[in-house]
């Protein structure tokens, strides 16, 4: 990956929307040399897809509750029925498996307390092989941002 392709990626994290003319204009190609590099950056997988970002709050899902996970055991089993669980529920919107005290955190979207009370007793208390459940609720982001490309 050279400058230009570092380029052509900052450009299209900034807008993924921009036409081949204009993201050629910005980087100092001509457009079809950024349209081989773009492909070429599909194909290589630096650039896993597009697709717009929408705000949560205004869909209705704007309560947040990160989640600790412990799972009875943590075994190949174990870990694979969950994150097959956790893929299906579609209130879990980021699921990380974890090193520390507990094996994964969740984020869940949901609309309200009492919607994430249902989730909670509903769906994730009855995933086999969880042993406790921690949740935490945020007061606000402070900060939110794709990592930067060099």
């Amino acid at each position: 990956m050279d400058q230009i392709d570092q380029r052509i990626l900052r450009e299209l994290q900034a807008d993924a929307r921009l036409s081949h003319q204009e993201l050629s204009e910005r980087v100092g190609l001509s457009p079809s040399p950024c349209a081989r590099r773009v492909r070429r950056l599909e194909t290589e997988g630096y650039i896993t897809g597009y697709g717009a970002i929408v705000d949560e709050t205004r869909l209705g899902f704007g309560f947040n509750v990160f989640v600790s996970v412990k799972l009875e055991q943590q075994v190949d089993r174990r870990l694979v029925e969950f994150e097959r669980e956790a893929r299906t529920c579609p209130e879990i919107v980021e699921c990380w498996l974890m090193t520390g005290s507990f094996d994964y955190l969740l984020r869940i979207a949901v609309a309200d307390l009492n919607e994430y009370e249902h989730f909670l007793t509903g769906k994730l208390t009855k995933i086999p092989g969880v042993a406790s459940i921690e949740s935490s609720i945020p007061i606000r982001r402070v900060k939110h941002q794709q990592q930067r490309i060099r």
